[in-house]
């Protein structure tokens, strides 16, 4: 395989990144492409895609705030999944960071979402226990119920709060 590196890019191939995302997130917790490409231009919201021959086959688009990093979506072209793509690039990702990282990840409640819980683990996420509810990305769409996972460690409560006021903060429409 070609040599492939996760990079911040601030000219990167929206389309590309939109496509992944549709595929991989259902409508409830994505934005339209329209809001999507306008959160581009906030300077706090980053994009890192993973390319290869140049063309993005994976992203993380991340929110990097006061104290810590918040990855809003991070997917994998679906033709590279099961690869160790995605280890990769969130590997990269935490190691470009020194602040600390949180994301959200459906409830197990099912084998897909406790497979995903299991990755996030294996990079040494840890799965805090707080109710969260995801903010509603798309008119006509509800809340989501959602868990929150941290790198390197467990959130405390006063910890919590500042992430999830501070996620929804940055959700707002401008």
């Amino acid at each position: 395989m070609s040599k492939i590196t996760l990079k911040c890019s601030d000219s990167c191939d929206f389309k590309g990144i939109f496509k992944i995302m549709a595929e991989a997130f259902p409508a409830s917790e994505r934005r339209t492409e329209e809001k999507q490409l306008a959160l581009f231009d906030n300077i706090n919201y980053k994009p890192y895609v993973f390319e290869k021959d140049g063309v993005i086959i994976g992203f993380i688009l991340a929110w990097e705030i006061s104290d810590f990093r918040f990855i809003e979506h991070f997917a994998v072209d679906k033709s590279y999944r099961g690869s160790g793509i995605g280890s990769r690039i969130l590997s990269e990702y935490l190691l470009m960071n020194e602040k600390p990282v949180c994301l959200e990840v459906e409830p197990p409640l099912n084998s897909i979402s406790e497979r995903r819980i299991v990755f996030y683990r294996r990079l040494g996420f840890m799965l805090n226990d707080f109710e969260y509810f995801q903010p509603v990305l798309q008119p006509g769409q509800k809340e989501v119920e959602l868990k929150i996972m941290s790198y390197p460690k467990f959130l405390s409560k006063e910890q919590f709060n500042f992430y999830s006021q501070n996620a929804r903060y940055a959700r707002l429409d401008e």
